[in-house]
């Protein structure tokens, strides 16, 4: 690795570990906030609504920002607005208002979003391309650590917390661990602003990691089958990661399932996420060896066993079954991403843009999931993350071929139907 990009991947990995931290937050607010203020699971559920729709909403504004101000500023802005998104909590548990809470997430989210637009190709331009892939996963690594640890901090301070409040302060409980992150994150983005971080944008224009390999049809976007179906099958893993782990807090506090308390269940639930990163550096050695395809069908094929089994048994045995979904979930959007962006050459960028917006999935799975949760019982809500990994599955088994080039010209007059 270059020395002179050491100290800006530092930084780049410090803001991967704490967006992670503060998303997997999300899944101890649910239970927190569902409880203070008496929410049944779809109520409960606009927590993820509010934070990843924001996605859909910011993504392209967000890229049109880093054009006009640059990379490093983005980020600097990106940092802030997560900052002031956490200071908003503070307002919302003095006036015990959930609106305030759902607003406080939104504004949190569009900072995120606006991180992960510009610090995600920020880490592939600073290196060589060929490496690009490795500093990626490893920046990755750092956002799971952060996922892993957010539910055992949250168990720590606001469940625990909650349990000892008297009712009218179990509000208050959030404010002293939001109050930290924003001190932290307005801290974080002085150190970016003391780098001198290179152009990302001079890096673009420079012309070495510009596309060479557009194909036949590949000015309509919509013609390339296999990113289509692959954007569904982001919408559709990052619905089901989000979904299980929103609920599993309190399918472990079931006394159906495990009867913990909330509390105990938040320090479980960072196995779920623990697994994860466990997974991704499992995953990306079998992957040397093994197609990548053929690696995301069994993991989806995997996951599909696991909840139908939990669904099948309950009590205990669908708690550890669920945890272990976390193992199979870690290559799922990696790998995705890049059989989705295989052979579009000029049309990459764009692919990867469309691709972003489908973490929208974060906002609709896991609401329907909670339709079910309020109509048939917890439980078995979960058929829906199992169908979402039935597809993905499938997807790694025929979806992801790219069509041949000499049937891209009719596909563009066809609908989509046959696909």
């Amino acid at each position: 690795m270059n020395t002179r990009h050491t100290g800006p991947l530092a930084v780049l990995t410090s803001l991967f570990f704490m967006w992670g931290l503060i998303t997997s937050l999300n899944d101890i607010l649910i239970p927190h906030l569902k409880a203070l203020f008496s929410l049944n699971y779809v109520q409960a559920m606009l927590v993820q609504f509010c934070f990843f729709v924001a996605y859909f909403i910011v993504s392209l504004p967000a890229g049109r920002l880093l054009q006009r101000i640059g990379y490093q500023r983005g980020l600097i802005v990106g940092l802030c607005t997560v900052g002031i998104g956490c200071l908003l909590f503070y307002p919302a548990a003095e006036l015990h208002a959930y609106p305030l809470f759902l607003g406080a997430l939104f504004v949190l989210a569009s900072g995120i979003t606006l991180l992960q637009v510009a610090a995600n190709p920020y880490v592939t331009l600073l290196g060589a391309p060929q490496t690009a892939s490795s500093r990626l996963n490893l920046t990755q690594a750092f956002n799971s650590l952060g996922a892993t640890l957010g539910p055992l901090v949250g168990a720590a301070t606001i469940l625990a917390s909650a349990d000892h409040a008297a009712a009218q302060s179990r509000a208050e409980t959030v404010q002293g661990p939001y109050l930290l992150l924003a001190t932290a994150l307005f801290i974080l983005a002085g150190i970016v602003a003391s780098f001198r971080l290179p152009d990302a944008r001079v890096i673009e224009r420079s012309g070495h990691r510009r596309d060479t390999l557009p194909q036949a049809g590949s000015h309509r976007l919509w013609a390339h089958r296999h990113l289509v179906l692959g954007t569904v099958g982001i919408f559709a893993y990052v619905g089901a990661e989000v979904g299980i782990g929103s609920l599993l807090v309190s399918l472990m506090s079931d006394p159906e399932i495990a009867g913990l308390s909330h509390e105990a269940a938040g320090q479980y639930l960072a196995l779920y996420w623990g697994a994860a990163m466990v997974g991704r550096l499992a995953g990306s050695a079998l992957m040397q060896r093994v197609r990548a395809s053929r690696v995301l069908m069994t993991a989806g094929l995997a996951n599909v066993i696991l909840i139908g089994s939990a669904m099948g048994l309950g009590g205990p045995a669908a708690m550890w079954l669920l945890l272990a979904v976390g193992v199979f979930n870690s290559i799922m959007f990696p790998t995705i991403f890049s059989l989705a962006l295989e052979g579009l050459g000029e049309l990459t960028s764009r692919g990867s843009g469309l691709l972003c917006m489908a973490i929208v999935g974060g906002a609709i799975v896991p609401l329907l999931q909670a339709v079910l949760a309020d109509g048939i019982g917890l439980l078995m809500s979960f058929s829906v993350p199992l169908v979402c990994y039935l597809y993905i599955g499938w997807y790694g088994l025929r979806g992801y071929r790219p069509m041949p080039p000499a049937l891209q010209q009719p596909l563009r007059h066809a609908p989509l139907s046959d696909a």
